[in-house]
């Protein structure tokens, strides 16, 4: 019988307090793992972890276990529970599920014992990355579409307000950038100038603040 690991993930502090996803997670994985006779060693859980990075305590020490000898496969509900990254998906392949460990998903019916569970998440996984650099590449030609338009993209700048989908003027804050302008011709610093833009109670354009690093940025723009 071989044993496995399970493995579930939550990505929210609220999921992991409500346990509701990570409950079904350990339902599924249970059910699949007495269906296929399988020997669960334990079950591992990363509560409120991104899958942004394998740097988990709980992935880290599912994936201990494996290369410990504990454990030969390891059992999740579904492919994102272990990441959503290619490059992610790369490293896992090549190190731990190509040939030495299995790797089972309940959900996507995978089995990386037989070369046919291999081929599936390979291809799962470039269809993946394929579909990401398609989406990005439509979003950017959209884009440039709408501003060889005339368009506006995304949020009015400082000194800007958005009226009809056209970029219109607003007077008090072009006077604070020629403020801006002029006290930093004067010698001023970046801290002086934003100390006093708010002794004047003048607002960045969210409401906040000035720092130095809003003021620079604002005027380089506007150089």
């Amino acid at each position: 019988m071989m044993k496995a690991i399970g493995y579930i993930r939550v990505s929210t502090e609220e999921q992991a307090k409500e346990g509701v996803s990570l409950a079904a997670q350990e339902a599924k994985i249970k059910a699949y793992c007495e269906l296929y006779d399988l020997e669960i060693v334990e079950i591992i859980v990363d509560a409120g972890q991104s899958a942004k990075t394998l740097k988990r305590p709980g992935l880290q020490q599912a994936l201990g276990m494996l290369e410990s000898g504990m454990a030969e496969a390891i059992v999740i509900a579904k492919l994102d529970r272990l990441t959503r990254s290619v490059t992610d998906w790369g490293t896992l392949i090549d190190r731990f599920f190509s040939k030495q460990y299995a790797l089972l998903s309940v959900g996507d019916q995978i089995d990386t014992r037989t070369a046919a569970g291999r081929l599936v998440l390979n291809v799962l996984v470039s269809v993946a990355q394929w579909e990401r650099e398609a989406i990005g590449e439509r979003t950017a030609t959209a884009l440039a579409h709408k501003k060889n338009q005339g368009d506006h993209v995304g949020s009015p700048a400082f000194g800007f307000k958005m009226v009809e989908k056209k970029l219109i003027k607003i007077d008090s804050e072009t006077e604070t950038i020629d403020l801006a302008r002029s006290l930093r011709g004067q010698g001023m610093t970046l801290q002086s100038i934003a100390d006093e833009l708010t002794r004047r109670e003048i607002q960045t354009k969210r409401g906040g603040t000035w720092r130095p690093s809003t003021l620079k940025y604002l005027l380089d723009r506007t150089a």
